[in-house]
């Protein structure tokens, strides 16, 4: 004895079926185009504090590409950062990249700043300049010994000792 299906539910279904395929079909698609036509670059840091695979790269604040991988240069001890970037984007040689964030509680990206050089930087190829990421938390120490300094030798005047 075969059950009977109610149509709307065979209906769903098949919407689910084909719905659930074509996300398959697009991800497979994005994911081939987005590996064939990368621009990948590599920039050296002495600190790259917030900065992972997956942070943003973007040039006058429009994302431009992607971190896809830190690493160690086990010779200079820099942070190594590789950087893939949309193909149309070429910097000249003279290019800078800089760590920066959004805020002050976060949102680190990389900022590329193109230079005017007329040659560019080919697919794995080094970006030259890099500034790397300001440690906050350093400054605002160095900042709170400086006011308690200051503080302490307009005491010492005031009071004459």
């Amino acid at each position: 004895m075969i059950a009977r299906r109610n149509p709307f539910e065979v209906l769903i279904g098949a919407i689910v079926i084909v719905l659930t395929l074509a996300l398959v079909l697009y991800l497979v698609a994005s994911l081939s185009a987005s590996g064939a036509s990368r621009y990948i670059l590599r920039a050296e840091f002495g600190r790259i504090d917030g900065i992972a695979a997956g942070s943003d790269v973007r040039i006058a604040g429009v994302k431009v590409g992607t971190v896809v991988g830190t690493s160690i240069d086990p010779k200079t001890y820099k942070a190594v950062v590789r950087l893939a970037v949309r193909p149309d984007i070429r910097l000249p040689t003279d290019s800078l990249a800089e760590i920066t964030s959004e805020n002050l509680l976060g949102g680190d990206y990389i900022s590329l700043v193109p230079g005017q050089a007329g040659a560019k930087i080919s697919s794995g190829g080094q970006v030259a300049g890099t500034q790397s990421s300001v440690d906050l938390e350093s400054l605002l120490g160095n900042f709170i010994l400086s006011v308690t300094n200051l503080v302490s030798i307009v005491q010492k005047r005031e009071t004459g000792h």
